[in-house]
């Protein structure tokens, strides 16, 4: 008979259970498993977009999402503390501000906001977050239910504004959408930060349903169009104004975009770009595409919410809001509700960026107005 001394015996069980872990962790760990997380930190998803471009809908797909602590537009605070800055010298300080929310500080908006007690109301679109009408933050609803954001605003504005910090730390996703950058370079130090896990879905509009839009909102939106010409605002007349400022989103968008695809491999793969129109044709498959990008499962009951909040009747409520509607429709609205001759000044504003993206132009009124006419095509996207 073969004896094995002890110390010796452990030494081989030892060997043989690291050795039986890494077969394991070889067959079914997150190699072979792309659905299952890894466990090495939250993941932080940033909703880079520009005004009307159906943003507050993508961001809400992710509010809704039981493992999501979601932020809409945090960056408005700096934008209406410091409004005297352009939109290029703001962007350093709304940088600084994201990362800060990544991080779950939530001290950052001390320098933007007035001091005293505050109370979760305080923050811009607060309600808008599922995260902050459940538990820590409000215990009125649970967190796997989809939140009205009225009924939130009704039931749980007087909580704490310091709840915040806590209720982020206890999510394994945090998602922030924002409209107020204006290049990738600045989001430069973000992607490389080892610490953030930073993943970008930059979600594109048809600038003619942006321009529609926009039209519909001009009031609520002065002060920001008037951040981003800067001192052009004086300058121009009221009827150039809004054609300048889709100039400036045309121009940022193509740029942000052609910068992703100049991006290392490495940094490429944690970049996502989105056409809201490809998005409310396939909602059901393009939304499970979002989730799987940001290593989310797919719920059964959000996968039924996705379906019944685009596929009602009308052209919905409150511009503003996210409720049921023909999304499919209000995307086309543009093609029977603007002048061709606007159509025309927008395209020639807009040509470069709708080129890259693939938006392609109307070449009459007749083809405008011909909503069986295709005017997306193939998009390849990095």
């Amino acid at each position: 008979m073969f004896w094995v001394k002890k110390p010796r015996l452990l030494v081989l069980l030892m060997l043989q259970a690291v050795a039986f872990f890494f077969f394991f962790q070889y067959l079914y760990g997150p190699r072979h498993c792309p659905g299952l997380a890894e466990k090495s930190g939250p993941m932080h998803v940033l909703i880079l977009s520009s005004w009307r471009s159906g943003s507050s809908f993508v961001g809400q797909l992710f509010s809704q999402h039981p493992d999501v602590f979601y932020l809409m537009e945090p960056a408005w605070h700096v934008w209406v503390s410091l409004s005297s800055g352009n939109a290029g010298q703001l962007q350093m300080a709304v940088r600084d501000l994201i990362r800060s929310v990544f991080l779950c500080d939530m001290t950052v908006f001390d320098a933007y906001m007035d001091q005293g007690p505050k109370t979760l109301s305080k923050l811009f679109q607060w309600e808008t977050s599922r995260a902050l009408c459940s538990p820590p933050s409000c215990h009125l609803f649970k967190r796997e239910v989809i939140i009205s954001p009225d009924d939130c605003r009704i039931l749980c504005a007087k909580e704490p504004f310091n709840i915040m910090e806590e209720t982020c730390k206890s999510y394994s996703h945090v998602v922030i959408k924002e409209v107020r950058f204006f290049n990738l370079e600045a989001l430069y130090p973000l992607l490389r930060d080892p610490s953030l896990n930073l993943h970008i879905i930059h979600l594109i509009r048809d600038p003619r349903a942006t321009f529609r839009s926009r039209q519909r909102t001009g009031l609520e939106l002065a002060r920001d169009s008037h951040v981003v010409m800067g001192r052009l605002w004086d300058k121009l007349k009221n009827e150039n104004r809004p054609y300048h400022v889709m100039k400036i989103i045309c121009q940022s968008q193509n740029e942000i975009y052609k910068a992703a695809k100049l991006l290392p491999d490495s940094l490429r793969k944690r970049y996502l770009l989105i056409r809201y129109e490809d998005l409310v044709h396939d909602p059901l498959t393009q939304t499970s595409k979002l989730y799987g990008f940001a290593g989310l499962p797919f719920l059964p009951h959000l996968q039924t919410w996705v379906h019944n909040i685009t596929q009602g009747k009308g052209m919905g409520g409150h511009a503003f809001k996210t409720n049921s509607r023909n999304a499919q429709n209000v995307s086309q609205a543009w093609r029977w509700s603007l002048p061709y001759n606007e159509v025309v000044r927008l395209q020639n504003i807009c040509r470069d960026s709708m080129n890259q993206m693939g938006y392609l132009p109307v070449l009459s009124e007749q083809d405008q107005r011909n909503l069986s006419l295709n005017l997306l095509s193939p998009l390849g996207i990095p």
